[in-house]
């Protein structure tokens, strides 16, 4: 049969385009599996960027820093990097290590959409208790509080740090 109306071509190509970037939009906002979105989201995120503030707390006896395993006791810094639907977004982590153990850490967001202020806040809000009391090579952080794009630039600021406290 010969289809005497057809659908010109640039107009269906415009309409599959704009249908998988429905998609792609709507599983960045499900909340979901974290390792499901991840592939999407590291493919056209920038990498994890240090504010290289190494600062690690001296030992008052000796003014050496302490290192007590695999990473020296003092307190990190770096920035890491995500990708959203809407932006790119970064979250400054401060991290303190000793005996090889988280015993602090403080995230601050700059959230450039709306939707990553509230995913931002929430994320904030629940990492202390992920990552406090933890060996700093058991953290492992997918999903706090429903945010899960967030944990991926918090992970690429663990790295950073990981590499600077290396004893």
């Amino acid at each position: 049969m010969i289809r005497t109306t057809a659908v010109p071509r640039p107009v269906r190509i415009g309409t599959a385009l704009l249908g998988v970037a429905g998609v792609v939009t709507l599983a960045g906002c499900s909340g979901g599996n974290a390792d499901a979105a991840a592939p999407a989201a590291s493919a056209s995120s920038p990498a994890a960027s240090s504010a290289p503030s190494g600062s690690a707390t001296t030992d008052s006896s000796s003014g050496a820093a302490a290192s007590n395993g695999v990473y020296s006791d003092g307190t990190y810094e770096a920035t890491g990097q995500y990708a959203t639907p809407e932006s790119v977004e970064t979250v400054d982590v401060t991290l303190t290590i000793a005996g090889d153990t988280v015993t602090d850490v403080t995230v601050t967001g700059d959230p450039q959409a709306a939707e990553s202020r509230r995913y931002q806040s929430e994320f904030i809000g629940g990492i202390k208790d992920e990552v406090v009391g933890k060996k700093v090579d058991e953290i492992s952080v997918s999903k706090v509080a429903g945010s899960s794009l967030t944990s991926g630039g918090f992970m690429k600021a663990l790295d950073t740090i990981k590499s600077e406290a290396k004893a």
